[in-house]
This record gives C-alpha cells, structure tokens and sequence, in this order.
C-alpha cells in the first residue's frame, strides 16, 4: 500500500501530476465498478452540477457526466474499503509532508459516450477548502480510441492520462487546469478532493 502512496507524491513532486498505476486492487476497482453500475441501473445518479452549494449551477455545455457521492452512512463495504484507503493515504502524506489534510469528499462518476468536462479548476473561488483532488479509473480493457482522457494543462506542456483502471491521480486543485476529452464508450471514476478547513 505505502508503495503506491510513494507513487503517488514522488511523481507529484516531479511534475505536479501525481500517478499511482495500483492505487487501488483489481478486487477493489472492480467492486466498485460492480457498485457503481447497480447505483446507475436504479437512476440514483444525478447530473453533475458546476460550483458549490452556495453557487451550483448545469450546463451540459461545459460538463455532461452524472455523479452519486459516496458517503460512510451508506455503510457500502467496498465504499468504506475505499475510505480506509484514502485515510491511509492521508495519514501518510501528513505525516511525510506535513499537508494538514483533515477532511475529504468523493462522488462516483459515470461518462456516458459523449460526454465530456470542459477545462476547470477544481479549487472554489468562495472556498479554498479543496486542497488536493484525486481520481480513481473504474475502467479495465480502455484502448486508446475510446477517448476520455484527462488532460493536465501547464504552462508549456499538456499531458494526456488514459482513465485505466486502477490508476489514482493527484494534484493540487487550485494549481492545474484541467479537462475530460469526450468519451466513445462508458467511462467511471471515483472523483473527490482532499480538504483543510485549517
């Protein structure tokens, strides 16, 4: 497991963009694909809305996916492994990098073929609280036709990431702008945010 969180900040060091190819297990991903299809069947999906609380607003011309959170009142035994995972992980980041994590919030994803999210940043200008967003791919077999990549802007470099399952991401949310290609076929994830409400 360390092994993974050592992925995860030692490649976030090195380009801002944090890559663990395992984060999670094949037996993990796939439970929660299986999960997230079963949430999906029974239309318990809603459509993802742009800002917070305060300002939420849809437009299915800047992000088209459908979102379910995830929530420990679910008591979903494959939801909650996953919540052991990320408190793992930020047990070990606040403990190796002094980030002062304290909280943090994660939605199932689901991308039709498509669907797309037009660049963004993940940060809310009335609230810094997300400090660091992290993605978890559901999707085994991708192939490069099928579209659906995350793309990474900086300032002299674009980077592009298939959303393979298994595969985590991390970066920090006010720092990166970044955006989903369309999509040719279904595409899943667990998406969320790391957050200091110091």
């Amino acid at each position: 497991m360390e092994n993974s969180f050592e992925d995860l900040i030692a490649t976030y060091i090195e380009n801002k963009v944090g890559i663990s190819e395992q984060f999670l297990s094949a037996d993990l991903a796939n439970n929660l694909k299986q999960n997230l299809i079963a949430l999906n069947q029974k239309s318990l999906l809603q459509a993802a809305g742009i800002g917070n609380s305060e300002k939420l607003s849809y437009d299915g011309a800047i992000r088209s996916d459908s979102i379910y959170w995830l929530d420990k009142k679910h008591n979903n035994a494959f939801e909650n492994q996953f919540f052991a995972q990320i408190e793992a992980f930020i047990l070990y980041l606040n403990t190796t990098c002094y980030a002062g994590i304290t909280g943090y919030e994660f939605h199932y994803s689901l991308y039709e073929p498509g669907d797309f999210y037009l660049k963004h940043l993940d940060q809310f200008k009335n609230n810094p609280s997300r400090k660091f967003s992290m993605i978890s791919y559901l999707n085994a077999n991708w192939e490069i036709n099928d579209g659906g990549e995350l793309v990474i802007h900086q300032l002299d470099n674009l980077q592009k990431i298939s959303p393979t399952q298994g595969k985590t991401i991390f970066f920090k949310s006010d720092e990166l702008v970044h955006e989903v290609l369309v999509t040719q076929k279904t595409r899943m994830s667990i998406t969320g945010w790391l957050k200091s409400d110091l």
